[in-house]
């Protein structure tokens, strides 16, 4: 029976190491290094952009009040600052109106109609702007909003489905799904995670808790009003 040298067993052990060292150190030749950062979602990430949403309310010199158009108006601004809005709601008044009174007037009543609104008196910021002598200058309403900013999603026909060499998720997977979630969000501020969440409704989960406990059904009962069957008008 025939031995190896021990330099031939060395020289082999030693070609194994390279061989070996070398895979490990070689990067994967069919995916991308971003495949190793983050997730699906991740590289299809749903941000938001910040903008400001301002209204002016027109002061005719020769008005006493705010006409029931720009009272319209400036409600349903406001509604908006109630649902979106974020940051002070400015009131801006031009330094030299035709008529001042009536400039003083429209900020009392646009301040009352934003307390009506469910705005605090905290929140309301006023200051006064350069008209450059602009005749009926008006009363100038503003705050901060934010919009959804939705991936950009590459179209399917330039996808190869039939490539299949690295077995990863391809670049459009979870963009879509983003995509949706940039649509159903309320509050796009939201992302940045700047709204305290409510305290829990504790009493509520320690009921369901033990019903679970009882074996018994947590879900909601159903009065004779309300079903879950769908309308026979589809049909």
């Amino acid at each position: 029976m025939k031995t190896r040298s021990k330099s031939s067993v060395f020289a082999l052990l030693g070609v194994g190491l390279i061989i070996i060292s070398g895979c490990r150190s070689g990067e994967p030749t069919h995916v991308p290094l971003s495949y190793f950062e983050g997730t699906s979602l991740d590289r299809n990430a749903v941000t938001a952009s910040a903008k400001t949403e301002y209204l002016e309310v027109n002061l005719n010199a020769a008005d006493s009040q705010l006409r029931q158009t720009e009272v319209r108006k400036l409600k349903a601004f406001l509604a908006t600052y109630s649902q979106r809005g974020h940051g002070p709601l400015l009131m801006s008044v031009p330094e030299s109106a035709d008529n001042p009174q009536l400039a003083i007037e429209a900020v009392v009543e646009a301040r009352q109609m934003a307390w009506e609104a469910g705005v605090e008196y905290s929140q309301i910021s006023g200051s006064a702007y350069d008209s450059a002598g602009r005749a009926n200058a008006p009363l100038v309403v503003a705050f901060k909003v934010y919009d959804a900013v939705a991936p950009n999603c590459s179209s399917l026909a330039e996808v190869d489905f039939t490539n299949a060499v690295s077995n990863s998720d391809l670049p459009t997977l979870g963009c879509a799904v983003r995509t949706n979630m940039a649509a159903m969000i309320a509050d796009p501020a939201d992302i940045y995670g700047q709204r305290a969440l409510d305290d829990g409704d504790i009493g509520r989960r320690d009921r369901h808790m033990e019903l679970w406990r009882q074996g018994a059904s947590t879900a909601a009962e159903r009065g004779d009003s309300e079903s879950g069957a769908i309308s026979a008008a589809v049909n």
